[in-house]
């Protein structure tokens, strides 16, 4: 397996963390291929496609948050940015038993202090335990509509709504926008960030729960 060799961007987004993240790529194309967590092919952009496109999530959540990373399965985005964030409270939140064997055992590895919670968003139990999020993220979850009927329960008011998205992130933003405010959300907005490490930056549809 060709394996991308790590930007000069991932020893500036993750510091002195750079030796776990190191490790984390790592597990990513070992365990992570076995358990079907990735492609085996993911190796020639591991990097660039998902752990940098991931950590630079961290420019848009303010000091200090608790962040709910739902249907998080091989830990994105949510260990790249308890690796690039530390002062950050996160959960990861996998519905897979077997998923969150290998959350545990890596978390375990790397040294993080993350919790992980097996569930749903959907769930009422979940809700009642963890309701009052600052910030939910999702990657590659659902689409729009559904991901903010599952995940604005989740947030405090004010609270903050991250979910990275492609190319088609505007496309979904007009589709769902109507849905989206009937679920208490903010208008839907699409914002690049990462754009100083990254190429392309990544794309992220930013809702609001305004009640």
């Amino acid at each position: 397996m060709s394996i991308e060799r790590p930007p000069s961007a991932a020893e500036v987004l993750f510091g002195a963390q750079f030796a776990p993240a190191r490790r984390y790529v790592e597990l990513l194309l070992d365990t992570g291929v076995s358990h079907g967590l990735v492609g085996p092919r993911e190796g020639e952009r591991i990097w660039s496609r998902h752990v940098l496109n991931c950590a630079v999530l961290a420019e848009l959540i303010e000091p200090n948050a608790r962040v709910l990373d739902v249907g998080s399965g091989a830990g994105l985005p949510g260990i790249p940015l308890a690796l690039a964030r530390p002062d950050l409270e996160i959960v990861l939140l996998e519905p897979m038993a077997r998923r969150v064997d290998w959350l545990r055992a890596t978390l375990d590895e790397l040294g993080l202090e993350v919790t992980v919670v097996r569930g749903r968003a959907e769930e009422k139990a979940i809700r009642r335990q963890w309701r009052g999020a600052d910030v939910v993220t999702a990657r590659a979850v659902a689409p729009l509509a559904k991901l903010a009927g599952w995940t604005l329960p989740l947030l405090r008011m004010d609270g903050r709504l991250l979910a990275l998205k492609g190319s088609s992130a505007a496309d979904e933003v007009i589709r769902d926008r109507v849905e989206v405010r009937g679920f208490g959300g903010s208008v839907p907005r699409v914002v690049q960030c990462g754009g100083t490490h990254i190429d392309p930056p990544a794309t992220v549809v930013v809702v609001d729960r305004v009640r």
